[in-house]
């Protein structure tokens, strides 16, 4: 949505960071049409950045380790130059420093992001569900914290409960995703508890899907759905017009590890997805609900650019 008190620019980036979402984030893109008009496109900038930073890496071949570092480097030198100059002239940084200034989002959330993305460089493995989180700290959770000021909470336990969100989300894309991430050389499930079910590196290479396979992608399903439950104390912290967006994006997201088991857990040869009949069955009484929230409540707050 295009706002006559920015420059053309920057109206353009968030239009960028916007389709990024809409391209690539389905589920997490119909959660965001629940928020209000104003509050979106923030939560759009938020998302091309990670997507675009993401893409950066992803774009290049795997063996080209060199190139994707050098690469990596580049862009973070550019938006740590921009953060600080508060003002960006790229098509998707611009939109997210201009997010960043006006809710006090701190570097620090978005350097722990590309800590994440840079240790995909190096490592393919994860030996304990402790270090698996080290990794999802960085990729998913300061995702949530940097969400939470836009969300508006009403106590600062909001942070804990949007990491909680983060790294359910994370996890639910490992699991459905364990046979493309094969391909990219890369296992994002613990190797230990892996190995609890019988199931090794060798074993996942086979690309069969056995009874130990099948244990071992339940037991992270639990987890998934565990994590859900807690997070979802989180939502009556934020404001009551960004409720219904974050409760439809928890419950839809989080579905994804459970449609891994309605497809018997083929991760190696189906990609698990929410039917959209189901997805509207969620989203279309949240919407109604939201609406009389914005309507009782308002639509929360923009600031201004800090001076």
């Amino acid at each position: 949505m295009a706002n006559p008190a920015r420059s053309p620019q920057l109206n353009a980036s968030y239009r960028k960071c916007r389709q990024l979402n809409a391209q690539h984030g389905r589920t997490y893109y119909l959660a965001t049409l629940l928020l209000p008009p104003t509050k979106r496109p923030f939560v759009h900038a938020l998302y091309g950045f990670a997507r675009s930073v993401d893409d950066v890496v992803d774009t290049i071949p795997e063996t080209d380790i060199d190139l994707r570092a050098q690469k990596l480097d580049q862009i973070q030198a550019i938006f740590e130059r921009e953060f600080a100059q508060g003002q960006s002239d790229h098509i998707v940084l611009a939109a997210v420093i201009d997010t960043a200034r006006r809710w006090q989002i701190d570097r620090v959330e978005f350097d722990a992001f590309f800590d994440s993305m840079r240790s995909d460089l190096s490592i393919s493995s994860y030996q304990t569900y402790a270090d698996l989180q080290g990794y999802m700290y960085g990729s998913a959770s300061v995702i949530g914290r940097q969400l939470v000021p836009i969300l508006e909470p009403s106590s600062p336990d909001a942070r804990e409960y949007a990491e909680i969100l983060g790294e359910a989300f994370q996890l639910a894309n490992f699991i459905r995703d364990v046979g493309e991430d094969l391909d990219r050389g890369r296992i994002y499930l613990p190797l230990s508890e892996l190995a609890q079910f019988g199931v090794t590196e060798q074993t996942l290479a086979k690309r069969v899907v056995t009874d130990d396979v099948r244990a071992a992608l339940a037991f992270q399903i639990d987890r998934v759905n565990r994590l859900s439950d807690e997070a979802a104390l989180g939502t009556a912290l934020l404001h009551p017009s960004v409720r219904d967006c974050i409760e439809t994006a928890r419950i839809l997201y989080c579905q994804i590890a459970n449609a891994v088991a309605d497809i018997d857990y083929q991760v190696f040869t189906q990609r698990a997805t929410v039917p959209m009949s189901q997805r509207l069955s969620v989203a279309i009484p949240a919407w109604r609900h939201a609406l009389a929230a914005r309507k009782q409540y308002g639509s929360g707050r923009i600031p201004p650019l800090p001076a």
